[in-house]
């Protein structure tokens, strides 16, 4: 459960806006792109740990812990987390659909409307939950094998990564907001936390098994995008030039030609389709203790969520503004939940005798700061060149 907790967190950070931002900011930004990696890769540990240990002691979902802080704040927070989710997982949808055109040349509708009928499935049956967690896991297996072989046939610069990793001749804020959001922003940040209290891991003596679960997830997301990053970076050390239109494509096909686009096709649709289940189940887990009627059918509801991501894209296609707004709007998410999360984490009315980690407030409260200032000032930029 622990394991499936993670994957479920990690695999859903790993969509296809994941992978295209990796490949464009190492294309931007080469070797010193390393660092901005490790800078999130801290950032998203601090979240994780300070949401899911609040989550796991007040034996809350998010929004009924918002709600406790503030009445009605639960509700907006909510509605952000769905929309957001949804505009994602049109995106999803249409990155599952790019990996089935890849790999067997049907259309992209098509393979799109394949992949939603797959992750529909898991929700049809009784043990839905264990058959999700299983999904996660392997696929997100397979992600992990395709990436490794991929950064090991494009021999990237390891000495130099390693040392603008430490010192960046560059540094962006932009790609920092941007990986943090994408990472651990908007319902990706909940996505492990909710399934463990699903699963009944929650109270003081689940802790260990919570700070586990939590930093597994942020370093299996983390282990992919390093890979991705080295093998973009041995592709550029080489001199080639990335298709613009499909960066990351391009990385997989000029390491290992036709059988490295094929392998790109596979990696596209693992990391699409469970970016696609959890983004439908994270997202419902939201509204479903605002109504028994939600709560009891749970998986009807998710499959909802995942019919109409396809019918708009199906026929409306990916709507580009609402995805660059709902990405900016990640931003935003973050702060207010985390700092909501960071309130309630020192209320006794919600967290009993526990006593949260002094470093862990501190830490959060950096990270809100620094979040809500990137994100104005990336808003700020992002309306300027509107």
């Amino acid at each position: 459960m622990l394991l499936g907790a993670a994957f479920l967190m990690a695999t859903s950070a790993v969509g296809p806006g994941f992978l295209t931002q990796t490949t464009v900011f190492t294309q931007s930004l080469g070797a010193s792109f390393g660092f901005v990696i490790l800078l999130s890769i801290l950032l998203d540990i601090g979240v994780q740990l300070n949401v899911w240990r609040v989550i796991a002691i007040s034996e809350k979902r998010a929004q009924d812990v918002a709600n406790a802080v503030l009445p009605g704040l639960g509700g907006f927070i909510a509605f952000l987390i769905v929309l957001g989710g949804l505009a994602f997982n049109i995106g999803n949808v249409g990155g599952a659909g790019l990996g089935f055109n890849v790999l067997t040349g049907i259309s992209v509708e098509t393979g799109a409307i394949i992949s939603a009928a797959f992750a529909i499935m898991i929700f049809l049956v009784r043990e839905a939950g264990k058959i999700m967690d299983r999904f996660a896991q392997i696929l997100g297996v397979v992600m992990i094998g395709l990436i490794v072989y991929v950064a090991w046939i494009s021999s990237p610069p390891l000495a130099e990564a390693a040392i603008r990793t430490v010192a960046p001749a560059e540094v962006s804020f932009t790609a920092i907001i941007t990986l943090v959001g994408g990472t651990v922003g908007g319902y990706i940040t909940f996505a492990g936390g909710h399934r463990l209290l699903d699963a009944g891991v929650k109270g003081k003596e689940a802790l260990g098994q919570v700070t586990t679960s939590a930093v597994s997830g942020i370093s299996l997301a983390s282990l992919i995008r390093v890979f991705l990053f080295l093998a973009t970076l041995g592709v550029l050390q080489q001199g080639k030039a990335l298709n613009p239109e499909n960066p990351t494509a391009s990385v997989f096909e000029l390491a290992a030609g036709n059988f490295g686009y094929k392998l790109f096709g596979i990696m596209m649709l693992a990391a699409a389709i469970t970016s696609v289940v959890g983004s439908a189940y994270t997202s419902v887990s939201f509204i479903k203790s605002f109504s028994p009627r939600i709560a009891r059918n749970e998986n009807w509801v998710i499959i909802a969520f995942i019919v109409v991501s396809t019918i708009i894209f199906v026929f409306i296609g990916k709507p580009v503004k609402l995805l660059v707004w709902a990405g900016l709007l990640n931003g935003f998410v973050l702060p207010v939940t985390l700092g909501t999360m960071l309130i309630a984490a020192h209320k006794k009315t919600l967290m009993g005798d526990y006593r949260h980690p002094r470093l862990l407030t501190l830490f959060g409260l950096l990270v809100v700061l620094i979040m809500t200032w990137m994100a104005g000032d990336t808003l700020v930029q992002q309306i300027k060149n509107w």
